[in-house]
């Protein structure tokens, strides 16, 4: 296994809740799960999702294991398997390896499933998103839903792609996979400031 995708999943998957605390919560976005369907032909499909409310009490690992139940129940019901969910349950001052846009998370899946980091599409609603996907060399996607808009608009990171939601997402990956035995990616330039680690 060469390639994975790693998505994040508030604003990206799931409708943007802050700190979403409760099963019931769980929504899919318009589009995510066509998108994950069209993805999941590029290789396994890996959540890697900062969870600081954990450290912060605002819910516990068995409301968090259950959310992640009926996000896998309801991507289950249109077609749609998920290859692992990577959590970082740290505050940001904390200093861990595993928050985003610091590698960890990534690396983790790597090691347990098989797949080349540089090779994965790392699609996200924020800059650490974009952050993780440059700290492993990989192609990174900005979608606009969540706070994906409010980040291009301020221009926090650079991320090879921009799309609307995770159905036009998958459309660009699945060209630059065509495209890519024969054209290079566009240059992004240096780390924007939130594409680093605080």
């Amino acid at each position: 296994m060469e390639r994975a995708i790693l998505l994040d999943r508030d604003g990206t998957i799931l409708v943007e809740r802050h700190y979403l605390a409760d099963p019931a919560g769980v929504e899919l976005l318009p589009g995510a799960a066509e998108g994950l369907r069209r993805l999941a032909t590029l290789g396994p499909l890996v959540v890697v999702t900062n969870q600081s409310g954990l450290a912060r009490g605002y819910f516990d690992r068995a409301a968090l294991d259950a959310i992640h139940a009926e996000m896998r129940r309801r991507l289950a019901a249109e077609g749609v398997e998920l290859a692992a969910i990577e959590v970082c349950p740290h505050r940001p001052d904390e200093g861990c390896e595993c928050r985003k846009p610091r590698p960890g998370l990534a690396l983790r899946a790597a090691a347990r499933l098989g797949f080349d980091p540089a090779r994965a599409v790392v699609i996200g609603d924020k800059a650490c998103d974009v952050g993780l996907g440059r700290a492993i060399g990989a192609t990174t996607i900005l979608v606009r839903t969540g706070y994906g808009a409010r980040e291009e608009a301020a221009g926090t990171c650079r991320p090879h792609l921009v799309a609307d939601d995770l159905r036009e997402a998958a459309e660009l990956a699945l060209a630059w996979d065509r495209a890519s035995a024969s054209a290079a990616l566009p240059s992004i330039g240096p780390d924007a400031p939130g594409e680093v680690p605080a």
